[in-house]
């Protein structure tokens, strides 16, 4: 029996690295074609070399998010190439870590236009595609941090919050369209977002000494895609992830303390 997924054509983007590599991974080893599309095409490269020397159908993509009209050719060129587009996953994403009186606005534009601009275009790209197509799952990578007001990161976590907005909105447009939306939300899983994310006025070594990774990116890229079979609005792939929110929702008071003693540890590694 073909695996779900089999002969699926996805696009996901920052499909170089992190949850978007293993979903590409993990989706081609179930069959699908992933088009990894990434703004350091040389690693997308690789990764697709990778998944096709493993058996896998799997290329690479150049792709700047934040480019509305670049997003717009991708999605036109998988379509000639393909016949049609079955997922899109906006899994681009950025962070800056840092008290709020350190960040500047370049650092906010910079995280919303990757973060929250790259979904709206990636959307506004697939979406028409996908309605006039009669399917379609349109899957956006947010976070806990879309669910939870996480301190210390909060351009990343308003553009999460805004992620899952549009997400579950657009979910309930699109449902008589035939276009399926849901939205991911993982907790802390040891990706390059972290490696890569930019800290402002904190001691870097004992920034990552304090963040807690506790899930592993291949079997939460698994979870994912059992949560997009189900066609879940909300996905939590994390272990963690469910109870937490569900525990904010109904005790958010709960919270404050334990947001509260975040900040004061970040303020401890801040540097003067």
């Amino acid at each position: 029996m073909a695996d779900f997924y089999a002969e699926k054509v996805a696009l996901i983007t920052g499909g170089a690295s992190g949850i978007g590599k293993a979903l590409g991974a993990e989706l081609c080893r179930r069959g699908a074609r992933a088009i990894l599309a990434d703004i350091n095409i040389e690693l997308a490269e690789c990764c697709a070399d990778e998944i096709c020397k493993a058996g896998g159908g799997a290329e690479a993509m150049d792709l700047d998010v934040t480019n509305p009209e670049r997003v717009q050719k991708a999605v036109e060129e998988i379509v000639a190439r393909h016949g049609r587009i079955d997922y899109l996953f906006n899994n681009a994403g950025i962070a800056v870590v840092g008290d709020a009186r350190d960040v500047n606005l370049e650092q906010w534009k910079q995280v919303i236009d990757v973060d929250l601009w790259g979904v709206i275009y990636g959307i506004n790209a697939a979406y028409p595609v996908m309605r006039k197509q009669g399917f379609g799952h349109i899957v956006n990578t947010a976070s806990m941090a879309g669910l939870l007001p996480i301190p210390a990161i909060l351009s990343y976590t308003a553009s999460k919050h805004a992620v899952v907005g549009i997400s579950l909105a657009l979910r309930v447009e699109a449902k008589d369209l035939g276009v399926k939306v849901s939205v991911v939300c993982p907790g802390f899983v040891r990706t390059e977002i972290f490696e890569n994310a930019e800290s402002t006025n904190l001691d870097r070594d004992e920034l990552e000494k304090n963040i807690p990774f506790t899930a592993d990116v291949n079997a939460t890229a698994r979870r994912i895609l059992k949560g997009v079979k189900r066609n879940r609005a909300v996905i939590t792939p994390t272990l963690d992830g469910w109870p937490t929110w569900w525990l904010y929702r109904v005790a958010p008071w709960l919270f404050g303390p334990i947001l509260r003693n975040m900040v004061r540890e970040m303020r401890e590694i801040r540097i003067e």
